[in-house]
């Protein structure tokens, strides 16, 4: 796992354009992507977006999967993420609206919603690169704490956490759905790559749980300490309560000449 601290959100947003960069150019053009949503990973889409319109990013035939859905919200209400991949992702990254994918979160085809996702991330051949946040009781996706460390796409049952921090996108807490599709644990650790992205002092200690402390269901992201290949870009707010803050710094600023290599294989690419 290889941590890397930020000045600020805009750094986290520059390193973790710069990293997904990297492994589109060894990959190639039909790399496949994971997007996250929320607000984290606003500044890494700022920023591949303006690689794409300087000409030194080209995404038209990759393919991109969503992490998660909410239950219920049609695919044109503004805040299902269907729409908030539209217009964060799709649209600014100049993507082929055909290969972007998010589960469907249609109350009719639940039953079967979580195994056809499953099954269209294994005939895109798997994801290379798969962007993810932390949520303040340390969840990725939407895996809320007891999730299984195994678990595949499925329907999952918010915790009042989750649907209070993200009521501010709504008009009040009711309008919150309860249920979500989410890819799994295990879905998630399949990716080749896995970047995480955390900003803000409220995220601090699930930053600090998740890279530093015991692997546990209580502590869903804390599964990625079990990842061969995972890029962690956190800004100063959201480091600071990790204990070996001083290391990471050291280790990211003394990286071998061929750690920086964009064409250097997985293996080279993480500490």
């Amino acid at each position: 796992m290889e941590v890397v601290i930020c000045p600020d959100a805009g750094g986290v947003g520059e390193v973790s354009a710069a990293t997904i960069a990297q492994i589109v150019t060894r990959v190639g053009p039909q790399v496949v992507i994971g997007a996250a949503t929320g607000s984290s990973p606003l500044a890494t889409y700022s920023e591949l977006a303006d690689r794409v319109r300087a000409g030194t990013l080209d995404l038209s035939q990759a393919s991109v999967f969503a992490l998660d859905e909410y239950v219920g919200l049609p695919v044109g209400h503004p805040e299902s993420y269907h729409d908030c991949i539209r217009r964060t992702v799709t649209e600014p990254l100049g993507l082929d609206p055909a290969r972007v994918h998010v589960p469907d979160g249609n109350p009719d085809g639940l039953d079967t919603a979580g195994q056809r996702y499953e099954d269209a991330i294994r005939a895109a051949g798997g994801v290379d690169v798969q962007i993810v946040g932390i949520g303040v009781n340390g969840h990725i996706g939407f895996n809320e704490p007891t999730s299984s460390l195994s678990s595949r796409t499925r329907v999952k049952t918010l915790t009042e956490q989750t649907r209070r921090d993200n009521a501010r996108f709504f008009d009040s807490l009711d309008e919150v759905p309860r249920h979500c599709i989410t890819q799994g644990l295990g879905t998630v650790m399949d990716a080749r790559h896995v970047l995480l992205v955390a900003t803000g002092e409220h995220k601090a200690d699930a930053v600090a749980a998740v890279v530093e402390g015991p692997v546990t269901a209580m502590r869903p992201g804390s599964v990625l300490q079990m990842h061969p290949h995972v890029t962690v870009v956190v800004d100063e707010a959201a480091a600071s309560r990790l204990t070996m803050a001083d290391y990471f710094r050291a280790a990211y600023d003394n990286r071998p000449d061929w750690q920086r290599n964009p064409a250097a294989p997985p293996s080279l690419l993480t500490v």
